[in-house]
């Protein structure tokens, strides 16, 4: 194809869910709530947290830093789609198109491996209890958040500068809420060839090695909880750790129909629905599942609110 005539492309229209909304502005309201009571509750839960000195261990400690990174996750798309819904502007620049995709992928990768964190915080504390204190250790927990901050970061880099090499010169309609890996490079007239082989490998090892570590984390946590003799013990275990599968299955079970399944299989309105249930769904229902359940922490949030 020949560049010299072609038009590059400088600024894309977000469609997301507009173009297939009857009532746009009921469907604004319903997000800018999910918004709402994302970054309250999980507002609320870093302040409870930081707040009372007998929250003051590992688990919540990785419970804060996901808390603050759902904040972070959700405000990356959420509301720039609500603005989209309300007005006629649904443009973006690819400079903040760009942005958009790294935080985007900087923010939901650092969910995924801080729900491996967690998961392996609970195995050790349930499999192995008596070595919990040695093992997960404050300087250990440091290491872990700083690490996959940095590791995020870098390959939410890697993905943006694989982007930002490509030119984008025929349609700037993206039938998306946000700005996307597999929707940007659907309008790319450049070799993509190098952008999916990223996806596929470093994509997937960073994707499936969490996923993999967390259900092999509850497995030996479910083998440990069957040996428990007390009933009423090993209900709530199982009640508390079931939650928590089910919130990993709509995290990894989503993410993965989008980016690792067929392109035969996907649609733009597929698509859409898949990706607001990991970028908006999730990040709500974290606070719910994984606070709201345990003693402490709502103890700690009556303590807060009554303040």
């Amino acid at each position: 194809m020949d560049r010299g005539n072609l038009t590059a492309i400088r600024e894309f229209v977000l469609l997301g869910l507009s173009d297939s909304s009857a009532h746009p502005h009921l469907l604004a309201l319903l997000f800018l709530c999910m918004d709402l009571v994302t970054v309250l509750g999980n507002a609320l839960i870093i302040l409870a947290i930081g707040g009372d000195p007998r929250l003051h261990s590992p688990m919540y400690f990785f419970l804060s830093n996901l808390a603050f990174v759902d904040i972070c996750f959700i405000s990356t798309t959420v509301p720039k789609m609500v603005v989209n819904l309300l007005t006629d502007t649904l443009t973006i620049s690819l400079e903040g198109c760009l942005a958009q995709l790294f935080f985007f992928i900087s923010f939901v990768n650092k969910d995924s491996l801080l729900l491996c964190v967690m998961a392996y915080d609970r195995y050790v504390a349930i499999c192995h209890p008596l070595h919990y204190a040695t093992t997960v250790s404050p300087q250990l927990c440091l290491q872990l958040v700083a690490g996959l901050w940095v590791v995020t970061c870098l390959h939410a880099l890697l993905h943006t500068m694989l982007m930002a090499r490509l030119s984008f010169c025929a349609s700037n309609v993206i039938h998306h809420f946000f700005c996307d890996l597999n929707p940007l490079l659907q309008l790319s007239c450049s070799d993509v060839s190098l952008n999916i082989m990223v996806i596929l490998t470093v994509g997937s090892l960073l994707a499936l090695t969490p996923l993999a570590c967390i259900l092999t984390s509850y497995g030996l946590i479910f083998c440990t909880i069957l040996k428990v003799t007390s009933t009423q013990g090993r209900q709530r275990a199982f009640s508390t750790c079931s939650c928590h599968l089910l919130l990993v299955v709509l995290f990894y079970g989503t993410a993965i129909a989008v980016y690792f399944s067929p392109a035969s299989s996907h649609t733009p309105q597929g698509d859409a629905l898949s990706a607001v249930m990991y970028t908006t769904v999730t990040p709500m229902l974290n606070p719910f599942i994984y606070s709201l359940r345990n003693r402490d922490v709502k103890a700690a949030l009556q303590k807060t609110l009554c303040m």
